[in-house]
């Protein structure tokens, strides 16, 4: 049966940039939520400090819960070689903080799409990266997901690879055990592609999912498109809300997970208006899971 694990969307400015919030913090609020992880970020501000990697992993412990599962963003499209080893010794510093925290499993992202990059070298430029990782990650016991992504919050370009044709067609070129996909049917639409459709192309390698629902607050997704490169982070447009209440259809995300034996874990992307509407995600998927796997 697949775990939840709860991500602070909400809370990223207050974790990462101004520090108003401490990681402890949000470990006792999330304490609260019928969850058993706390997917982790590398860039909240107090993981600089690597004594406290093992202090928040007893402090989650202490919750009953665990880290299954790290979010980060490596850059792997960058034309300067320099800048890509830099970026490839970024992924290895965090494959060790997923692994000291506890966790199995750690994001990869090809990297930004930058208006020079043919289709062809990013791909190339993104595989090669990864595979770079590797084995680094199977010494430690830890299995790279690549995300379906839209955008870090601190970027300026989106995601080389955040159409269906891009996405799956890296994916096929990475085969290693140590490799998996995480699965964002939210991304998909931001795409303009079917999230269900990507997923049956997928779904064999998916070991994760972020579980989210997004609207646009206003506009087109034409409108989104102009509004997404240049600027760091998301467009004011593009809106996080309650899950179960967006475009996502969970019976037929959950429906082909099921018949492919997924039994991952699912994080929660939500509770941008607060820890009920996250409370109220939570249970919409407890349910959902109940229904699926029994």
């Amino acid at each position: 049966m697949p775990k939840l694990a709860a991500f602070p969307k909400a809370y990223m400015q207050e974790l990462c940039k101004d520090g108003t919030m401490s990681v402890s913090e949000w470990i006792n609020l999330a304490g609260e939520l019928e969850v058993d992880g706390l997917e982790w970020y590398s860039g909240f501000l107090e993981m600089e400090d690597h004594e406290n990697w093992t202090r928040f992993r007893k402090e989650v412990q202490d919750q009953g819960k665990e880290i299954p599962m790290l979010c980060c963003s490596p850059d792997f499209t960058h034309p300067d070689p320099e800048f890509r080893e830099k970026e490839i010794e970024k992924q290895k510093y965090w494959i060790d903080m997923i692994h000291e925290l506890g966790g199995t499993y750690c994001r990869v992202l090809s990297g930004q799409r930058r208006p020079e990059l043919s289709r062809e070298e990013g791909i190339q430029l993104a595989a090669e990266s990864i595979e770079e990782c590797l084995p680094y990650a199977a010494q430690r016991g830890i299995t790279l997901i690549l995300e379906n992504h839209y955008k870090d919050d601190f970027w300026e370009y989106p995601e080389f690879a955040q159409k269906m044709d891009l996405y799956c067609e890296l994916v096929d070129q990475i085969r290693h055990p140590n490799f998996g996909v995480n699965y964002d049917p939210s991304n998909a639409i931001l795409a303009g592609d079917d999230p269900i459709e990507l997923l049956k192309k997928i779904s064999d390698r998916v070991v994760t999912m972020h579980a989210s629902d997004r609207y646009l607050k206003e506009g087109t997704p034409e409108d989104l498109r102009k509004e997404e490169v240049g600027v760091e982070g998301y467009a004011e447009r593009l809106q996080h809300g309650e899950i179960g209440q967006g475009l996502n259809d969970y019976d037929a995300i959950f429906g082909e997970l099921k018949r492919v034996g997924f039994d991952g874990w699912i994080s929660i992307e939500d509770g941008v208006e607060g820890l009920d509407q996250l409370e109220r995600s939570v249970s919409f998927l407890r349910g959902k899971i109940s229904e699926y796997w029994p």
